[in-house]
């Protein structure tokens, strides 16, 4: 097997190489084909990219500052709240906590970045902190993988630019390895984490023994890996495979462990289950998480936001190709949202409507723009900056995004935005001369921390092939270069990139296909397009022909229902049995969707007065009465406190909430005769605040607020509903400047942070509004099969027709008798065509103002409720994952 390498970019690497010329290869790379690209996209001029990094440069200080003056010595700040989160002395988040260890994380996290953005003057005064401030000896539990990335990696990339700036001779002359005696001290600590029945029979290189023990438990035969694994047994707990959240760094460490210490076996590692992932995983342009025992079967019909970066990491590997259509896939996806999703669906709907500022996309973006020069990518690092300014930018920071689809924000800023964010922005758009070290000495961790590549030379006694394992045979010419080989890749082609973007441009908005390239080959040979659910009608006898070549049956029932079966053996053809596979998971997701398509998604309350100016944005409940903000215009207004405080009577003070939005205290009474006593006094709307203390959105489930059970028609003023945390930024911004303004909407306005004194241009509502008008209820019923006790694919409905607006229920896939090709369980997507955004947040029965009159709910619930506790489960499982690794 060839080893990755190039003694520049066009020859290969002889087969036993010294390593120190290995290991500068893969910067070196990097570098020398930057100049390939000259024409596609216009080229930026030196100046415009300066300002861009000017730029950057202001938003570190903006995060950075804030940080520092409202949080420090706190792990993490708080911006909308301007404090610090100190782990315990906030409302537990479960998992995401875990990173917390008091220990000033988001200092530690940042140090080097100080260093990348020429802030060496800061990074003196930072490490000096550090050293004071810091201690380790904390009784905490924390997350083993979170301190090790962030805090350890932290404090080892600090001592590297550290012992770089003392040897250039102006800075840190004091410095004596400080932060690395930290670095070894907590490394000691998180040692006793490694005791489990796997064993440490190593006496250094501990880390070594896990990745050899999952190595181990790959499935042989797709040489997958899963996502959750029992630590003491081995056994897989969760058997789906991808590239996102939950295994992402394994993949990573294990290229870049190559790089960074030479090893063979961990690049040989690397390349089988790299062409297990190119095998399964990849469909371009999507990656789609697998069952490892049954790879030809995609275990969830979403992906999640940290696969983001498995196109840099393939640069890395030389793969361009992918990566850019991968990229460029989650380039439109954000176009549309504005940030990537937590998830997405396959037709590029919201699956999870969070954003933590997450910084993969970011990355990814800086090393094509490494591996290519193409100026297309200094474009898109543009559109993230802008993005950033206009809707994460708050005056205490940047605060996550709640939910994407409304604009409302999270009182929150992780430490990862400062550490990765900014350090990949600034270097995308430096030139050489703009940072005071070379850069491509140094190899990026997980969390972007420096490792200086000289390390390689170091304990050259170390076996560098292991002998022990063994090996599935592969086609080496997929290995032959760590690095893009122009030659090779870019023939007398400058616009081989653009060439492959294209197809891509209007994926996102104007097709939903699971297979993007594999429907366009069918275009192109003249074949017709794949069946989709949403199209079938069971009169439509050529409808019928086609489900018979998939394998799919349709059966009349006594009771007047018709019964889909899939017999997987009996299709054409393996591609027509995965077709049929497709359409009966697609006729499960479509009778799904119209169930949450009846739930009202989360409106916006959006701070708009000085000096806020649009850039706080809260997440607020509906309610199921008054003036529907998404199919008319927003209400804006200044805010004034009713009195009775509760409104359960006549206001005392209607002059003061006359024209303007009224707040009010839940309790007491129920929301309509709130909502009529304000509007008789003349209010605009009404915001309810929560009376329970400390209630949040950021824990509690989306509140819709329901009426008395009688007419409401004659409330002609929207209402909104805010948790009490919420509810008190509103409140504190009273106390502080008296006169506060509000917009309340379906979803936050765009705000030009250079013209924040302007009026606020409105927008129309977005598609997925003017869809949720064309959808229409049905009284027939799908009956769901039992998925444990089922022999085959099998889903039931009325004759008439299976097109989407029949189907109000779920129904359930249950494995198939060809076990080459079935589904061992399935997620819900959005597949009707129109690619909108739905709410996909999991909603509970809502309360009422009073608690001996529990009869407001979210509407009727037609699924069983064993199928919502499964899909629910499934979907907690997942978001649990993703929040251990970096949320």
């Amino acid at each position: 097997m060839s080893e990755a390498g190039g003694r520049g970019c066009g020859s290969p690497v002889p087969q036993r190489a010294p390593w120190s010329l290995v290991a500068a290869t893969a910067a070196i790379c990097l570098v020398s084909a930057t100049s390939v690209w000259t024409v596609g996209a216009e080229p930026m001029s030196r100046e415009e990219k300066q300002k861009l990094g000017n730029q950057v440069l202001e938003m570190f200080d903006h995060a950075y500052g804030n940080y520092m003056e409202h949080a420090y010595p706190a792990d993490e700040l708080m911006p909308l709240t301007c404090r610090g989160r100190v782990r315990g002395q906030e409302p537990s988040r479960g998992d995401v906590d875990d990173a917390l260890g008091k220990f000033s994380l988001t200092l530690i996290d940042s140090l080097d970045t100080l260093v990348v953005l020429n802030k060496t003057k800061e990074f003196e005064d930072a490490v000096r902190k550090v050293l004071r401030d810091v201690n380790l000896d904390n009784d905490v539990v924390v997350s083993v993988f979170e301190t090790n990335i962030r805090v350890l990696g932290g404090l080892l990339g600090g001592h590297s630019l550290a012992i770089m700036l003392k040897e250039k001779g102006e800075y840190m002359q004091w410095y004596n390895d400080e932060l690395l005696q930290m670095a070894k001290q907590l490394g000691y600590k998180l040692l006793p984490a490694f005791n489990t029945t796997s064993g440490l029979p190593y006496p250094r290189e501990y880390a070594r023994k896990a990745l050899d023990f999952l190595w181990e438990k790959r499935q042989r035969s797709s040489n997958l890996v899963g996502v959750t694994i029992n630590i003491h047994t081995g056994d897989w707990v969760r058997k789906d495979s991808g590239v996102g959240a939950g295994i992402d760094s394994y993949y990573e460490y294990l290229l870049k462990a190559y790089v960074l210490l030479g090893d063979d076996s961990f690049l040989e590692r690397f390349n089988t289950h790299y062409d297990a992932i190119m095998r399964y995983i990849s469909q371009p342009p999507l990656l789609l998480d697998v069952h490892i025992h049954k790879p030809m079967l995609n275990a969830r019909t979403w992906m999640d936001a940290l696969l983001a970066f498995f196109p840099g990491l393939q640069v890395l590997k030389g793969d361009i190709r992918p990566a850019i259509e991968t990229h460029e896939m989650l380039y439109q996806v954000i176009k549309k949202h504005n940030f990537l999703p937590e998830a997405f669906t396959t037709d590029f709907r919201v699956h999870w409507a969070q954003h933590p500022l997450r910084p993969e996309f970011a990355e990814s973006t800086y090393f094509l723009y490494k591996a290519t020069g193409d100026p297309y990518y200094l474009e898109v690092g543009k559109t993230l900056i802008e993005n950033l300014n206009k809707y994460a930018r708050v005056p205490c920071g940047f605060a996550a995004m709640k939910d994407v689809r409304t604009g409302s924000h999270e009182d929150r800023m992780d430490s990862f935005f400062l550490a990765e964010m900014f350090k990949y922005l600034y270097l995308l758009f430096a030139d050489k001369e703009d940072i005071i070290f070379d850069i491509e000495d140094y190899i990026f961790t997980t969390e972007a921390h420096l490792l200086p590549l000289w390390l390689s030379t170091t304990n050259q006694s170390i076996s560098k092939k292991n002998t022990t394992s063994e090996y599935t045979e592969l086609d080496d010419s997929n290995f032959d270069w760590t690095c893009p080989n122009t030659q090779i890749l870019f023939p007398n082609d400058p616009l081989y990139a653009q060439s492959i973007r294209e197809p891509l441009k209007n994926v996102v908005d104007k097709s939903c296909p699971r297979g993007i390239i594999r429907v366009e080959e069918s275009f192109r040979s003249g074949a017709k397009p794949p069946l989709r659910a949403r199209d079938f009608m069971a009169t439509n006898p050529e409808h019928l022909e086609i489900l018979k070549k998939m394998g799919v049956s349709l059966i009349h029932l006594k009771d007047g229902r018709v019964q889909l079966v899939q017999h997987a053996i009996q299709a054409a053809s393996s591609i027509d049995a995965e077709d049929g596979l497709r359409f009966m998971q697609e006729m499960i997701e479509l009778s799904s969707q119209q169930q949450k398509e009846q739930q009202l998604p989360p409106r916006a309350v959006q701070i708009v007065s000085h000096p806020f100016f649009g850039r706080v944005v809260l997440t607020a409940g509906p309610a199921q009465f008054g003036l529907d903000l998404s199919k008319h215009k927003e209400t804006r207004g200044f805010v004034a406190s009713s009195k009775p405080y509760n409104g359960c009577s006549e206001l005392t003070n209607p002059e003061a909430v006359m024209g303007k939005i009224a707040l009010i205290q839940r309790g007491q009474c129920m929301f309509a005769e709130k909502a009529r006593n304000i509007q008789n006094a003349g209010a605009i709307g009404g915001i309810v605040i929560d009376d329970n203390e400390g209630s949040s959105s950021d824990t509690a489930p989306l509140f819709q607020m329901a009426g008395d059970g009688k007419d409401t028609d004659d409330i002609k003023i929207p209402m909104l509903f805010l948790f009490s945390k919420e509810g008190s930024i509103i409140l504190d911004a009273i106390r502080e400047y008296e006169e506060v303004e509000v917009l309340l909407s379906d979803k936050a306005k765009d705000r030009d942070p250079e013209m924040e004194n302007e009026e606020q241009p409105s927008s129309e509502n977005d598609s997925q509004n003017q869809s949720a008008e064309q959808i229409s209820s049905s009284s027939q019923e799908v009956d769901l099969v039992d998925q444990e006790s089922s022999e085959e694919n099998s889903l039931n409905s009325h004759p008439e027709s299976l097109s989407p607006a029949d189907m109000d229920n779920a129904a359930s896939i249950s494995p198939s008798e060809q076990t080459s090709n079935p589904t061992e369980n399935h997620e819900t997507a959005n597949l009707n065509g129109e690619c909108t955004d739905l709410d996909n947040q999991l909603q509970e029965q809502s309360e009422t103002e009073e608690d001996s009159n529990p009869n407001v709910s979210w509407g009727k619930k037609v699924q069983p409720i064993d199928s919502i506790l499964a899909d629910w489960n499934e979907d907690i499982e997942a978001f649990e994952m993703m929040e251990k690794d970096e949320l």
